[in-house]
């Protein structure tokens, strides 16, 4: 009588059991099923890749000794797409951890997650190694990533992006300063082979095998 009774009552619970899960399923409570119905509703997720030809930018940095190469690949719009670290010393354990965080970096990027979010997550973390990075716009940097988000939020989220591409124009040089007014004449205007009058300072026409200064009349040395 007894292990009948507890046959009914196993029975019970079981088909208590699958009456709450299947609520859960038609409410969406449910932890797996849930989280099923949540992918289908929400749009796929799609890969922005870059062109096969693109514009790019490297950059020379060195942070407390350890120096570096960081270049950067840009779509069409400008925005950058893909990041590429190359340590100074290859084969480190710096080196590689660089590397592959460069790529999870790209993936990001290239799945969407914006520019901002990433450089306010990473500048200013700290850790070794650190110290100057002589880029007189960053100062001190407390880490490699510190320095190389600054430096992308100062290129491409600070309006700096449209320098990237124009060739830096040569200083103008200084003209030395005229110590006479026939110097001062050579400078302003092009004399060609004609000299100017030692005496009133105005360009000489050429007289036969000689220059004459229309003038004041003087010549360059002969009658």
């Amino acid at each position: 009588m007894s292990a009948a009774k507890e046959i009914v009552i196993v029975e019970h619970s079981d088909d208590h059991s699958q009456k709450a899960s299947k609520d859960a399923v038609s409410n969406g409570s449910g932890d797996t099923n849930g989280a099923r119905v949540g992918h289908a509703d929400s749009p796929p997720v799609v890969r922005r890749r870059l062109p096969d030809e693109r514009h790019s930018l490297t950059h020379h940095f060195s942070v407390g000794g350890q120096e570096g190469y960081v270049t950067v690949g840009l779509y069409e719009d400008g925005l950058p797409g893909e990041l590429f670290i190359r340590m100074a010393k290859e084969g480190s354990t710096v080196s590689g951890l660089m590397d592959s965080f460069a790529t999870a970096v790209s993936l990001a990027l290239q799945y969407g997650v914006p520019l901002s979010v990433l450089c306010d997550k990473f500048s200013h973390t700290r850790f070794e190694p650190s110290g100057w990075s002589g880029n007189p716009k960053i100062g001190y940097a407390k880490s490699m990533m510190d320095y190389l988000f600054r430096w992308l939020e100062l290129r491409f989220l600070k309006g700096e992006q449209g320098l990237l591409f124009e060739l830096p124009k040569p200083p103008a040089q200084p003209k030395p300063e005229a110590t006479s007014a026939v110097e001062g004449l050579e400078q302003v205007v092009e004399l060609g082979d004609a000299p100017p009058c030692q005496f009133c300072g105005s360009l000489m026409v050429r007289n036969g095998s000689c220059y004459r200064c229309m003038t004041c009349g003087s010549t360059s040395g002969c009658s």
